[in-house]
């Protein structure tokens, strides 16, 4: 809605024809203030008047910027790509020997050439009787005698048993000691060597029991005593009165 056809109308409004000099309006009073008011009219209808106009006549003053056009939509096909360059191939690197093991077999012996022997000067008879010497030769020495095995000697059997440990015999305790002796040529024992025992005391008594009153008689060979060793067993266990 424009408002220049509101303005012509205001502006083809009819004027009054002003009154006679000294002839007073009808209805007219006498107002101090009423020279001011024209002035005052116009600026209460013509500032507004021209906020309106201004306000109208800006859409036609303000131009419009123009709306670019939609860009149509194109469809483009890529030129397929190159084919890549074929790629130079690593040079291959030589097969290696595979590691062998090689055995050496003895080559079989190769005949010598025999060596040249030189003629034998031809043979003389010898000369005498013609009886021939005999040699002696020793005959083999007989075979080593067998080793005969010491053992305990009888007269000296009851004699073999060690005395019982008193802490032992106290606690109840029985085990088994064995023992590996010498026997010397007179049938004593020289030395007593520990196999295994069930205590350390069993040990020791057969061992100071072995040297003083072990005997044996002697192993031989052939008849002539030699030192041998002999492993003992000596049981230790409680019995009642």
């Amino acid at each position: 809605m424009t408002l220049i056809p509101l303005i012509s109308a205001l502006a083809a409004a009819p004027e009054r024809a002003p009154a006679p000099a000294g002839t007073p309006a009808p209805g007219a009073r006498y107002d101090p203030g009423a020279g001011h008011r024209p002035l005052a009219a116009l600026f209460a209808f013509g500032v507004p008047a021209a906020l309106v106009v201004a306000v109208a006549l800006s859409p036609m003053i303000i131009e419009r910027t123009p709306t670019s056009a939609p860009v149509p939509w194109k469809s483009f096909t890529l030129p397929p790509a190159p084919p890549p360059e074929p790629q130079p191939q690593p040079p291959q690197a030589e097969p290696q020997p595979s590691a062998m093991t090689t055995t050496v077999s003895p080559l079989p012996p190769v005949a010598a050439d025999p060596p040249s022997v030189p003629p034998a000067p031809p043979l003389t008879p010898p000369s005498g009787s013609g009886a021939g010497v005999a040699v002696a030769v020793d005959p083999p020495a007989p075979p080593r005698p067998a080793l005969v095995a010491a053992a305990v000697d009888p007269r000296f059997a009851g004699t073999f048993q060690p005395d019982y440990p008193a802490r032992e015999q106290r606690a109840g305790i029985e085990g088994v000691v064995r023992v590996r002796v010498l026997i010397g040529t007179d049938g004593r024992v020289k030395a007593v060597e520990l196999v295994s025992t069930d205590d350390p005391a069993f040990f020791e008594a057969t061992r100071k029991r072995a040297l003083s009153k072990w005997r044996f008689k002697p192993a031989t060979r052939g008849g002539v005593p030699e030192e041998s060793w002999k492993e003992m067993t000596v049981r230790f266990q409680i019995r009642d009165a």
